[in-house]
């Protein structure tokens, strides 16, 4: 079945985060927003369906999470990725970010230190920070514009005994990696040596380019013990304002003092939209969808490599669909290129400093073709301004 990506949904005077909030200075009217982590596409049609089903109801009170939702996440994550998960594992919440502040609260002592593996997903830190805990950073290694960890940073760090857990990002935002499994298994020997808690952050698991392969860090024979997994289909299907998401994890003890944490944080309730929608996503139609837009994902990062401005080399993209540019031979603060490509370009992108790593841009591949174009026509403008300088 064709799906169309090219097609331009307007999206401006919808109350869109990514194109109503308003830009540092300024308006967002004119700005192509290629920042925030949000897709520009329709979601899969089987959702949809599924919702229209819903609406028509048209009673939306509480909701009790059915025994198919749980059955459709097993089958899901058993099908597609080689991942067993049993029924008590399964932990539902409003979404990835509350799910790792309640799991950092549940399990972390205020005081104690979480890694992390910079550059990552900024809300790492602010979920850290909030539960009172301290940062350590285990920075990842950048080189032939890849990424590789630091095994033996990170050893050394686990070996503090105040590091109580690590926040894995798999796959990676915004380093675009698709951790490997012997990666994975390097991780979890590490982990294990010392009790550090491994914490994986799986939301763009689904957003794999074609040649590569996403694995379940709890898929590694070893790593489920130990660990747990956060996942929702919000990135994936473009669902993240329905406001569903997984915790999973074995560890009975863990899944009572997580449970607690939500409770404390009044995140236990979910919309019947998110049930629905996790379903129908998880489905044979939603696959078909999924893997029709990876193909469109990588075809767009192959346009931006193939038009980004010259000199400023671009990231490998093995999954998500955020590039990472290194825009390290300006020799400018990212953050004042952001700002001067939202002030003088109307093109709005992140700083790498937002991710804990200087010199660098990342850029939401996740639009339409013709409004990718325009947005890297307008980056290259103001990168080569930036140069004469």
């Amino acid at each position: 079945m064709p799906f169309d990506f090219d097609k331009v949904t307007p999206r401006r005077g919808t109350n869109a985060y990514k194109w109503d909030a308003a830009p540092p200075a300024g308006s967002p009217e004119g700005v192509i927003p290629l920042w925030v982590a949000d897709m520009d596409f329709p979601t899969a049609p089987c959702i949809i369906q599924a919702l229209r089903e819903r609406v028509e109801h048209g009673i939306f009170g509480y909701t009790q999470v059915p025994e198919s939702y749980y059955q459709s996440i097993i089958r899901w994550f058993s099908q597609r990725h080689g991942w067993h998960i049993e029924r008590d594992w399964i932990q539902y919440t409003s979404g990835v970010v509350p799910a790792l502040s309640a799991v950092i609260k549940a399990l972390v002592q205020p005081g104690e230190k979480v890694i992390v593996q910079t550059p990552v997903y900024n809300c790492f830190f602010s979920s850290i920070r909030n539960n009172g805990c301290t940062i350590l950073d285990s920075p990842l290694c950048y080189e032939g514009q890849t990424y590789r960890f630091d095994f033996e940073d990170l050893e050394r760090k686990c070996t503090d005994p105040q590091a109580r857990m690590l926040l894995l990002c798999n796959p990676h935002n915004p380093a675009g990696r698709v951790w490997t499994p012997e990666e994975l298994r390097r991780i979890g020997e590490i982990a294990r040596r010392h009790g550090t808690i491994v914490v994986s952050d799986e939301i763009h698991c689904e957003i794999v380019m074609p040649g590569y392969r996403y694995t379940p860090y709890a898929s590694i024979p070893g790593n489920q013990s130990g660990s747990i997994t956060l996942c929702s289909p919000s990135k994936s299907f473009n669902t993240a304002g329905l406001q569903i998401a997984n915790i999973v994890t074995d560890n009975p003890q863990w899944r009572a003092r997580i449970d607690r944490a939500i409770n404390i944080n009044e995140i236990c309730d979910v919309n019947p939209f998110g049930v629905i929608a996790l379903q129908a996503a998880y489905s044979d139609e939603g696959a078909a969808w999924l893997d029709a837009l990876n193909g469109y994902i990588q075809g767009n990062y192959d346009y931006l490599k193939g038009h980004l401005a010259q000199g400023f080399p671009l990231c490998k993209l093995e999954g998500t669909y955020l590039a990472w540019v290194d825009v390290r031979k300006l020799g400018i603060a990212s953050e004042k290129i952001e700002e001067s490509l939202l002030e003088h370009q109307k093109v709005w992108v992140n700083a790498g400093t937002m991710y804990g790593t200087e010199g660098f841009i990342r850029i939401n591949l996740a639009t339409p073709r013709t409004l990718l174009a325009e947005g890297i026509e307008r980056i290259n403008q103001g990168l080569n301004n930036l140069q004469t300088l």
